[in-house]
């Protein structure tokens, strides 16, 4: 079998402070595979864009990856320095949207000058070739290829946003990381934007890492999912599993905190607090201090990732996944019928 696209395995990312190492990311890992749309949840402050980061090189001069390992077709490139990434990797392999692309744009150049610069890095095409290339993915996203041309100004928002999608694949990556790629645009703008990704799905066959706090964006739009807090990954699986039988309490009660059309009526889940800062190693759950159904074990190590329902590809770091997801359907089971919020907080009265 050949290897995956990407590989993040036992990932740790720490950034030095006057304080100490506050680690960003503990642990990590999934696997990407070709042509598979990937999606990173969890809320700000849980360690998605330096993951992101990590995998492209482009994290701050504070920060490192103290343990474990990027493959890129099988290749380790963690080790890899900023010019051979540059050289071997970036936009040619792999592109990146970073969150608040719009401003990522140079206003003092055209967009197919910014885009000539990219490809005479990367390519021995000509000027003539590269504009012919910037013309097609200008069409793929949704923009008029006579445009290629125009200032940044020149474009709205979201026209701004499909520019740099645009040149997020203008040398045929494989693989797109996108770290909230619709921040600040409208609802509607915002479903143009997916639905451009679709068709590059079924058109290119290119494979995405969307980073996104809208889990509804992932349920829809994504093959798999990682859901994560506090720099661990929660639970990772196919997005259909663990959209139907989530398994740690901090994946169960993310989703439900967003709403679903299917149920209008339902009262949104609410988690107090907000993700720690952890310095040094994390060995102990992230989420215990926030969750309702925290025991005494859960901050006595780092929960492993345990299969859920005996399914190897869907996984759950939580010793007690099954017992707390009963809990919680028993707890909530009781406010629709009247019981209101008060065995949520019984039940918190484990440790």
């Amino acid at each position: 079998m050949s290897d995956p696209l990407l590989e993040v395995d036992g990932l740790t990312v720490q950034y030095e402070t006057n304080e100490g190492m506050l680690t960003a990311t503990s642990n990590a890992s999934f696997t990407i595979e070709d042509g598979e749309f990937f999606g990173l949840a969890g809320e700000s402050g849980s360690g998605k864009s330096t993951l992101a980061k990590a995998i492209v090189g482009g994290l701050d001069d504070n920060g490192q990856i103290t343990s474990g390992e990027i493959r890129y077709r099988g290749e380790e490139i963690q080790n890899l320095s900023d010019s051979e990434l540059s050289e071997r990797i970036r936009w040619k392999d792999i592109s990146w949207i970073p969150q608040g692309a719009m401003s990522s744009l140079d206003p003092l150049q055209r967009v197919s000058e910014q885009a000539l610069e990219i490809g005479h890095v990367h390519t021995d095409l000509t000027d003539e070739e590269l504009r012919e290339k910037l013309k097609e993915t200008f069409d793929i996203v949704g923009l008029q290829e006579s445009r290629i041309d125009d200032y940044p100004h020149q474009f709205s928002g979201g026209m701004q946003q499909r520019a740099i999608i645009a040149l997020a694949l203008f040398l045929d990556p494989e693989l797109v990381i996108a770290d909230e790629p619709t921040t600040a645009l409208d609802v509607i703008m915002q479903d143009q934007i997916f639905k451009h990704l679709d068709r590059l799905k079924e058109e290119l066959d290119v494979s995405l890492l969307l980073i996104t706090h809208d889990i509804s964006v992932i349920f829809e739009s994504c093959d798999s999912v990682a859901i994560m807090h506090a720099s661990q990954i929660a639970e990772r699986g196919a997005t259909e599993a663990v959209h139907a039988n989530p398994r740690h309490p901090y994946a169960f009660m993310f989703k439900e905190a967003f709403p679903d059309i299917r149920e209008p009526k339902r009262d949104l889940e609410v988690i107090e607090g907000h993700p720690p800062e952890l310095m040094g190693e994390v060995d102990f759950c992230s989420f215990a201090d926030r969750c309702p159904w925290a025991a005494p074990e859960c901050r006595e190590g780092a929960p492993p990732s345990e299969p859920v329902d005996g399914d190897a590809s869907h996984v759950a770091a939580c010793v007690r996944s099954d017992e707390a997801y009963e809990l919680y359907r028993s707890e909530a089971s009781s406010r629709t019928e009247g019981g209101g919020g008060q065995a949520i907080s019984q039940m918190g009265e484990v440790d």
